[in-house]
């Protein structure tokens, strides 16, 4: 019998991107897990927890904790969110030493897509077919790891190119985007000419958070740079 893989896509996911939770989807099948999304998840809590507002960051917590109680693992297709749900939700319930445990014991089922793929599905190379050249804007979780260019290896077809300070922010994070737009903006045009200057026709990323400031800045700016999420590439064919 298959193992279980239960889906959390986030809200960025399920708002703005429901296509890379399908190509999530198809990815882990692929790798041999039986795939489920539960319909009442909502959000990991993050936005609330950054904006200092507890009360509320908890109660999304303890959703999340009474949704997925009984996964056997939890695989996220955000370093983000999954820095959320694997290290700050139990802080989140110090004084409460049940909800806590709880919190924690579900924690250590919560994986990143690529790091569940590398060291639980112990798999790098999944069929897929990508012929573009790609470069990677790594997250501010997750800056420089190998593990994404490993499964970009193993793409048949993809040429992959390195660009200058992959792991420069790009102006999206989270609330920071909103709080400080002239500021997020510097950082993403700064981040958008190091991928011009790459080459690369597809820049992919772990965060959908990032790819959509991505995008929207080589639409605005008229360039042809596309944005894909790992998964989307991963899913190809």
């Amino acid at each position: 019998m298959a193992k279980r893989v239960s889906l959390f896509v986030t809200c960025m996911v399920d708002q703005f991107l429901p296509k890379v939770g399908l190509a999530m989807a198809e990815v882990l099948e692929r790798a041999g897990f039986a795939v489920e999304f539960r319909e009442p998840q909502t959000c990991c809590g993050l936005p609330a927890h950054q904006a200092g507002c507890t009360p509320q960051a908890r109660a999304v917590g303890s959703h999340f904790l009474k949704t997925f109680d009984d996964a056997d693992f939890v695989v996220v297709p955000s370093p983000t969110c999954a820095a959320m749900l694997g290290r700050d939700l139990p802080r989140l319930f110090a004084d409460d030493p049940s909800a806590q445990a709880n919190a924690q014991t579900l924690s250590a089922r919560v994986w990143e897509f690529s790091r569940f793929l590398l060291e639980v599905a112990q798999i790098d190379s999944l069929g897929a077919r990508f012929p573009h050249r790609v470069t990677l804007s790594d997250t501010c979780p997750a800056p420089a790891t190998a593990g994404p260019r490993k499964l970009l290896e193993g793409v048949d077809g993809l040429e992959y190119v390195e660009m200058t300070g992959p792991s420069e922010c790009c102006g999206f994070g989270g609330l920071f985007r909103l709080q400080y737009p002239q500021e997020a903006e510097t950082m993403t045009q700064k981040q958008v000419g190091r991928i011009l200057r790459s080459g690369a026709t597809h820049v992919v990323g772990l965060e959908v958070g990032c790819l959509l400031q991505l995008r929207g800045a080589f639409e605005r700016g008229q360039h042809a740079v596309q944005t894909v999420h790992l998964a989307e590439v991963l899913a190809s064919r």
